[in-house]
């Protein structure tokens, strides 16, 4: 199945914030982002480099399942699965996540 390539804000869902994440970020300058189950690589570096006007030298992909939970103790759920993006960029480029450092 392919998704529509014309529009970036259907690839990117969001920037991913852990702690991990946010050390990755300044010590290897790569960024881990939620993307559409769907986008292949080369789909994500182009969506990356025109929405944040940077430039990716690149792109790692990896399927989340969701996990297993009890919802409210008792009732048995699942969280939602997702694909998850972890993007380097060149050193000169920095992305803004609203967090400090």
């Amino acid at each position: 199945m392919s998704i529509n390539t014309g529009n970036k804000f259907d690839i990117i869902k969001g920037v991913r914030v852990t702690e991990k994440s946010t050390k990755t970020a300044q010590d290897k300058n790569a960024y881990t982002l939620v993307v559409d189950r769907y986008a292949n690589k080369e789909q994500i570096k182009s969506a990356v480099e025109s929405f944040f006007n940077v430039t990716v030298e690149n792109v790692t992909t990896l399927n989340m399942h969701g996990k297993k939970k009890m919802f409210r103790g008792r009732l048995p759920g699942t969280r939602a699965s997702y694909k998850k993006a972890i993007v380097r960029l060149s050193e000169k480029d920095r992305i803004d996540t609203g967090v400090g450092g």
